[in-house]
């Protein structure tokens, strides 16, 4: 794998939401989070979302929206900074976060580390955006780019994507400029024209997503992707036996919406580094839930996959050693991997979504002791 596309290989996070303290974990090709409601999984995709929204210039500010302490555990009088600290590859990037008097938050002690040669770079306090953005336009050592720019291309490889939002509002059930194609959206708000894109330019792959729609929607024929005058597309359809009658995107369920955004995103070419994703088994039939765990597990191979699930049913396709078990103790998450040595008993009975159903893995809801 290219040095821009770097899977993330360890992560620290002091003062994140529930997150107080999580010391040097790893991360592997695949990473299954299960836990109660509230025990702080969706936080640890909320975590990359911001990551990801401090690589462009002001997204910082327009993710956090005036209400930082919001993002601090416990609040601001508990928690006066956020510590983040990534490593990848032959890279790492540390920052704090520090909460202003207008809800923002200022970027503190920004460092960019090149691990091959112990060597880190100071990029400085007190930037609303980080300054890796800039430090990356500059010359490197005897090479054409810096440290920092494998630094900034390996995080923008890391693909958070959020399809919970299939009302008849969304981005996905709408008209979308044709051009918007390059990569799929975050929300999944230019699935027509990344289709059509695909369609135009990587037919096998396009093929490859349909015939893995038909698995789930036995009724679904192909799309009909064809731009209006004003380059608008959207994802119309068609049904099998209906080929003179077209269908509107209006006309799928959210759980079929949800599965071929799911699809597209984990079928496409040129995929991302690692692809983040929050409960993708909502709105899914039980037999669309064990297609969903086998592309998550092929997936795998060529890309480092981060999930969160509430379902028993999904993890019984996962082994123990995907497995993060998500707590709460005294307000904090605790993340801890499964150890599939200390189940090799149990999983001669029952399987991973059974354990956790029992409560034999801990993970279900609990009263916090204080």
């Amino acid at each position: 794998m290219s040095e821009n596309k770097t899977p993330l290989e360890q992560l620290t996070v002091e003062g994140f939401k529930s997150i107080q303290s999580l010391q040097d974990f790893k991360l592997t090709n695949l990473n299954v989070l299960i836990g109660g409601n509230g025990a702080g999984k969706s936080n640890f995709i909320e975590l990359f979302r911001m990551i990801s929204s401090m690589m462009r210039v002001g997204g910082l500010k327009e993710f956090i929206q005036s209400n930082a302490d919001a993002y601090l555990f416990g609040g601001i009088k508990q928690t006066p900074k956020i510590h983040i600290k990534m490593l990848f590859g032959q890279n790492g990037y540390e920052f704090e976060l520090a909460p202003t008097e207008d809800g923002f938050f200022l970027i503190n002690a920004e460092k960019r580390h090149y691990l091959q040669r112990n060597t880190t770079k100071d990029l400085g306090n007190g930037h609303f955006d980080p300054q890796l953005l800039k430090d990356k336009d500059l010359e490197g050592y005897n090479y054409s780019h810096n440290a920092s720019w494998y630094t900034y291309n390996a995080i923008c490889n890391w693909q958070p994507y959020h399809f919970h939002d299939t009302s008849i509002l969304a981005g996905m059930r709408r008209y979308q400029d044709v051009g918007h194609n390059e990569k799929l959206f975050f929300d999944a708000s230019n699935i027509a024209p990344f289709l059509f894109y695909l369609n135009q330019q990587h037919i096998e792959c396009y093929r490859n997503i349909i015939e893995t729609i038909r698995l789930v929607i036995p009724f679904f024929d192909d799309f009909i992707l064809r731009p209006n005058q004003q380059e608008q597309i959207r994802l119309n359809w068609r049904q099998k036996g209906l080929n003179d009658y077209p269908m509107r995107p209006s006309q799928l369920s959210d759980g079929a919406m949800r599965f071929i955004c799911l699809t597209t995103a984990l079928l496409q070419p040129n995929s991302p580094s690692t692809i983040i994703i929050d409960e993708p088994e909502l709105g899914l039939h039980p037999y669309a839930i064990g297609i969903l765990a086998e592309l998550f597990q092929a997936a795998s191979e060529k890309m480092q996959v981060i999930i969160s699930t509430q379902s028993p049913a999904l993890v019984d396709y996962f082994d123990a050693k995907d497995v993060i078990i998500v707590n709460r103790l005294h307000g904090a998450s605790e993340f801890k991997r499964l150890n599939p040595d200390e189940l090799t008993h149990w999983l001669e009975d029952y399987s991973l979504g059974e354990l956790w159903h029992k409560n034999i893995i801990s993970g279900h809801p609990s009263h916090e002791l204080y």
